[in-house]
């Protein structure tokens, strides 16, 4: 930049400043800029190592050590964002992240987004902007419609849904909602009596939740599950655990039930699940935060068969329904649980429409005041790709997952640990991989041996190295589980960007770190 230009660009910026923070033309002018640097983010992503390849504490040293004095120029601002910023980002939109589930997103995604955090209202309650409350009351409608939810869990029934920011929240405001319900039967004074179920696969969300409660560290359960029940929730294990609980005094409260766990995409299986907890008057939430989006495909719904018996559903629409974070969406069929709860009626917001009962104030249905109108963006989505673009591009991510399988199965050094369920792939190299012998041009060799237990310690080192070594390349990323002992490598495909090549270049990757390493092992 010349002296004049940037003497322009400096007269711009100072003027806009120091007279109006919203003026619409600077805004324009600085939000192209915005979009800009934006696409050419988006169009260059693949340039970047996936996985942040920066040491903690580099931003320190790289930026001043207190705020500026002056206002600086956007440009300049932009320059230090390409220079020092993107260089820590992990780019949880690069076709080449296969790691935990992924963020999606999109262009209605996006273009909902900006426009949520233009209008910028805070929808506490309905008079504090009626279309932020009507239009997600709408959209959890259509949404619930579209996964063929019972009318219960609609406004259209006499449920409800709510936009949450994320799993952890949903799960706080229902299991919260479901200890007064009983601390109102029982009494206060046994609070300490209440107990917490999930599986051992159950995201940890859970165990947060109850320890916010003021669930009793030593009453929360996390039942073991096997990789014989590919790692499910056993009903007669969640049967023969309640009853061990009874029988020691305690008050058995709220089960949360999964449909697509994290480490695995196990399903727990509903119907059963919510029989149990029915004899013993528990609450039933369904956690389908990554795989409850897929269930608006007509083949994948049959994994949401039971919901009915169930409290409450969660799914995350940022995960795997190309709506940017947050936008958690979470069904009740008791809203007033929600309420009698989470609601406070100070004076300075109180208003003729609340007073009559007749429209919903969301703010009592979650955990702050505050609200963003996270509606907008999930609205964009639903109208921006429809229904049946929306199933095409879940169903090109499970076929894409469908291909990595074959060529797992097609390289005897890899065994896929457990079924595929959804579009991801949990597989490891085999210890047989390194007996004596066993590694031999390319060919795994049985030699017969059994393994000790040292052989397996060391079969987790050897997949532990091999997800390190394709990770620090920059090329992909995926991250890890541990089942039954054994280190397991997850590769879960979803990228709104994400093509067939980018899979058949990411197990090239994984053969090619696992000959390395194998030969030199």
């Amino acid at each position: 930049m010349n002296s004049l230009n940037f003497e322009h660009e400096l007269n711009l910026h100072t003027s806009s400043h120091n007279s109006n923070l919203l003026d619409p033309e600077e805004f324009r002018r600085q939000g192209h800029m915005i979009i800009d640097f934006l696409a050419d983010y988006y169009a260059d992503i693949e340039k970047y190592p996936v996985l942040s390849q920066v040491e903690p504490g580099y931003l320190h040293k790289r930026l001043p050590k207190s705020t500026p004095h002056d206002s600086e120029p956007i440009k300049t601002i932009l320059q230090d964002v390409q220079d020092h910023i993107v260089p820590g980002i992990t780019h949880w939109q690069s076709p080449n992240f296969f790691a935990y589930f992924q963020c999606t997103s999109s262009i209605a995604g996006f273009l909902g987004e900006m426009l949520c955090t233009g209008f910028n209202v805070v929808g506490f309650n309905w008079i504090a902007s009626p279309v932020a409350t009507e239009l997600e009351t709408i959209v959890m409608d259509w949404l619930g419609e579209m996964l063929n939810l019972p009318k219960s869990f609609l406004f259209s029934g006499n449920g409800g849904g709510v936009i949450q920011g994320t799993t952890c929240e949903a799960i706080l405001c229902t299991l919260v909602a479901a200890r007064d319900q009983m601390l109102c039967r029982i009494g206060r004074e046994n609070a300490g009596k209440l107990v917490v179920y999930g599986s051992d696969q159950t995201h940890s969300a859970l165990q947060k939740a109850a320890q916010i409660a003021g669930i009793h560290p030593k009453n929360f359960r996390a039942i073991k599950t096997t990789k014989s029940t590919s790692f499910a929730l056993s009903p007669d294990s969640l049967r023969s655990t309640i009853c061990a609980d009874i029988e020691a005094g305690l008050v058995p409260l709220y089960l949360c039930a999964n449909l697509g766990t994290t480490s695995t995409t196990a399903i727990d299986p509903l119907g059963s699940l919510c029989d149990v907890a029915k004899d013993y008057g528990l609450w039933v939430h369904v956690d389908a935060a990554y795989a409850g989006s897929a269930c608006i495909c007509s083949e994948f719904r049959q994994f949401m068969d039971g919901i009915e018996a169930a409290n409450s559903l969660s799914l995350n629409a940022h995960k795997w329904l190309f709506t940017t974070l947050d936008c958690c969406c979470l069904w009740v069929k008791d809203p007033s649980a929600l309420i009698k709860s989470l609601s406070t009626n100070p004076e300075f917001l109180r208003n003729k429409a609340s007073d009559s009962k007749q429209v919903i104030d969301y703010k009592d249905w979650q955990i702050t005041l505050s609200r963003r109108f996270r509606a907008l963006k999930l609205w964009f989505v639903l109208r921006s790709y429809g229904v049946a673009n929306l199933k095409n591009f879940m169903r090109s991510h499970v076929e894409m997952a469908k291909l990595f399988e074959g060529l797992v199965a097609m390289d005897k050094r890899f065994e896929i640990v457990v079924p595929r369920n959804f579009a991801m792939i949990c597989f490891r190299v085999l210890p047989s991989t390194m007996g004596r012998g066993a590694y031999q041009n390319g060919k795994v060799v049985d030699n017969g041996q059994k393994l000790l237990k040292e052989e397996i310690t060391t079969a987790n080192e050897l997949n532990q190295k091999l997800l390190e070594s394709m990770n620090a390349s920059g090329r992909v990323y995926m991250t890890h589980t541990v089942l039954e002992d054994m280190y397991v490598i997850r590769f879960a495909v979803g990228a709104s960007l994400v093509k067939e090549r980018h899979v058949v270049m990411a197990w090239k990757v994984v053969q090619e770190h696992a000959t390395a390493i194998l030969s030199n092992n």
